[in-house]
């Protein structure tokens, strides 16, 4: 993007939003991300674009003076993508897309085939792995990731659903351990010499610990002692039907094995815990049509996939 773009559709969002964190969930950023846009391009341009205090916002003269040869702009830009996309009428181009690897082969993996035969120009390019991506080191257009996104000042982030977690076991673990009947319970066995152990998530050394809601909706974490630690939720699948600790899985994830009983829930939580899953690109201010079509595939047909608790 030119440098003398940049800044400028989180002005004009800021503007028409009223505010910086109305913005941000317009653009899909962080509130910080806006106010550093802003910052930047009021130091570009040496004058002050807003008056702000602590309860409001206002623009400057010269502010109201920028906001409507801005909004002109974009204006006529998106006019120009319109009349671009408007003479296609199917997707037709490579997109590379990363994604968590149980994740997208079990459930983005087969929508995005049924994409592409709706769309035969439609390339694409997918990596199935774990690992936290660049997207422009990889090289890559969108990724689908999972719980908060450090950097989201670079990206602009669509949700896609919500990975519901939960707490189960087999049924011969919990015959010869027993079974906590609460967060409370497993809490407190986890701060003792524990009766029972845990399979658990683990990525480049570090070791996911499990988050629950109390019995008040308070954000609470536990941590059990573990035998196998992996960063594969299959393996951690089978581990956990094979009996060999109480695994904290994806609903999605754990569905078929709950079904057939070959694990079962400890117990019911209060309040369900998930994580967010998202759609990530680079920030810019034009999105590809082809880019556009996948986001949009995901965002309507991924989330009722994921809808079990």
């Amino acid at each position: 993007m030119s440098p003398r773009l940049q800044g400028i559709e989180e002005f004009v969002a800021a503007v028409e939003a009223g505010s910086f964190a109305r913005a941000a969930e317009r653009l899909h950023v962080t509130r910080s991300a806006v106010a550093k846009s802003i910052a930047r391009l009021e130091a570009r341009l040496g004058t002050r674009l807003f008056l702000r205090t602590t309860r409001s916002q206002s623009l400057t003269e010269e502010g109201h003076g920028y906001y409507e040869r801005c909004r002109r702009v974009l204006a006529e830009l998106d006019a120009a993508e319109a009349t671009t996309d408007a003479a296609r009428s199917t997707a037709a181009g490579l997109v590379r897309l990363s994604m968590p690897a149980m994740l997208g082969r079990l459930k983005v993996g087969p929508l995005l085939l049924a994409l592409a035969r709706r769309h035969p120009g439609l390339s694409l390019e997918l990596s199935f792995n774990d690992r936290r991506v660049d997207l422009v080191e990889d090289g890559l257009d969108l990724a689908i990731r999972s719980g908060e996104l450090a950097d989201s000042a670079e990206l602009v982030a669509r949700p896609v659903g919500v990975q519901w977690m939960v707490l189960c076991a087999a049924p011969a673990y919990l015959a010869e351990r027993g079974r906590p009947g609460s967060v409370a319970a497993l809490g407190a066995s986890s701060s003792t010499s524990s009766l029972h152990e845990a399979v658990l998530y683990a990525r480049d050394g570090q070791i996911s610990p499990w988050r629950f809601h109390d019995a008040e909706g308070r954000l609470v974490e536990v941590a059990l002692p573990s035998r196998l630690r992996c960063d594969s939720a299959e393996v951690l699948l089978e581990a956990a039907v094979g009996g060999m600790g109480l695994a904290r899985l994806p609903a999605w994830l754990a569905a078929d094995a709950l079904a057939a009983g070959t694990l079962v829930r400890v117990f019911e939580e209060p309040r369900p815990f998930g994580f967010e899953l998202n759609v990530i690109r680079s920030r810019s201010r034009y999105l590809p049509h082809k880019t556009r079509v996948v986001v949009d595939w995901l965002a309507e047909h991924l989330p009722p996939l994921l809808a079990a608790r």
